[in-house]
């Protein structure tokens, strides 16, 4: 893909207007932050009550993609699985049949490489700028702005959204040009998917045996077997808390996409495969909207 000419990227400050596309789970959370830091808001959401506190709060609305990338030189998507993000770009009514030249993109959203590759070039044949920055931190992390952020794009275009993305994470990391940053996060999911079934099954394994799973947990989690599932999952599941901070479906799709591109490449990946029919099984038996922690329920299913 051509360089870009980066003179007419924007330069972010408080008053430089932000669109906004997506205002889910995470999205809604990060939208206020960048809010809160006094840029003007514009978004748009395929269910506008979605975005209810934000509009209460002094966001804008806009009636399309199109809308938010006419009124904005900053566009950022947090939506939900490959189609919803070619619709968001590509539509009739997309962000790319009205991006201004010099117009940053910036794309939350855990997707394809390939369609992150696709969104650059085609963004550069507009004069525009795309930035694949797929996060991972849940609920949890966008809520306190403490994300992990993982960036495919120029690296102008991903120096002049720092000012944005020090807003929502802690962990901010160009990997490459892009597609890159997608293809990290898909080694975030796959390091997660492990750490998941391994968290659940240690809590049925200590369950069955007899112990204090809170004494339990107390031990494990100050030495090897520490991680970020255990700290903020664990404690979840013993409240038979399954509210979604990540979604199963959503969580499914990027397992689906890891397995997909591991194919590809001539990879294979048995634990992926295992974690991802698990994860099917617990949609199948109608949890696909709970959040990831639910994979407990499939699995005390499986042991009766």
């Amino acid at each position: 893909m051509t360089t870009q000419p980066t003179d007419k990227l924007p330069k972010l400050d408080p008053e430089t207007p932000i669109g906004w596309i997506g205002t889910g789970v995470m999205g809604a959370s990060m939208c206020s932050h960048l809010r809160s830091a006094g840029h003007p808001v514009t978004v748009f959401t395929r269910t506008k009550s979605k975005a209810a506190s934000l509009l209460d709060a002094g966001a804008e609305w806009a009636d399309s993609p199109r809308t938010v990338a006419e009124r904005c030189p900053v566009v950022c998507t947090m939506v939900g699985f490959p189609p919803d993000v070619r619709q968001v770009y590509f539509g009739d009514d997309g962000v790319l049949a009205a991006a201004q030249p010099g117009a940053l993109l910036i794309d939350f959203t855990t997707t394809e490489p390939s369609l992150a590759v696709e969104i650059a070039e085609q963004a550069a044949a507009r004069g525009a700028f795309a930035i694949d920055a797929p996060v991972s931190g849940g609920d949890v992390g966008a809520r306190n702005a403490t994300l992990s952020i993982m960036l495919g794009g120029e690296a102008a275009a991903v120096d002049a959204a720092l000012p944005l993305l020090q807003r929502l994470g802690k962990s901010i990391v160009r990997q490459g040009g892009p597609g890159t940053g997608q293809h990290t996060k898909m080694c975030n999911q796959i390091v997660i998917a492990g750490t998941m079934v391994g968290m659940c099954e240690a809590l049925i394994y200590g369950h069955r045996a007899g112990l204090d799973l809170e004494t339990m947990l107390a031990s494990i989690r100050g030495g090897a077997a520490g991680c970020w599932s255990l700290d903020n999952y664990a404690p979840r599941i013993l409240k038979r808390d399954f509210a979604p901070g990540f979604f199963v479906e959503h969580f499914i799709k990027d397992m689906g996409i890891a397995l997909r591109e591991a194919e590809r490449m001539n990879l294979a990946l048995p634990g992926l495969a295992l974690v991802h029919q698990l994860y099917v099984a617990l949609k199948a038996q109608g949890h696909g909207r709970k959040g990831t922690q639910a994979l407990m329920l499939a699995l005390e299913t499986l042991n009766g």
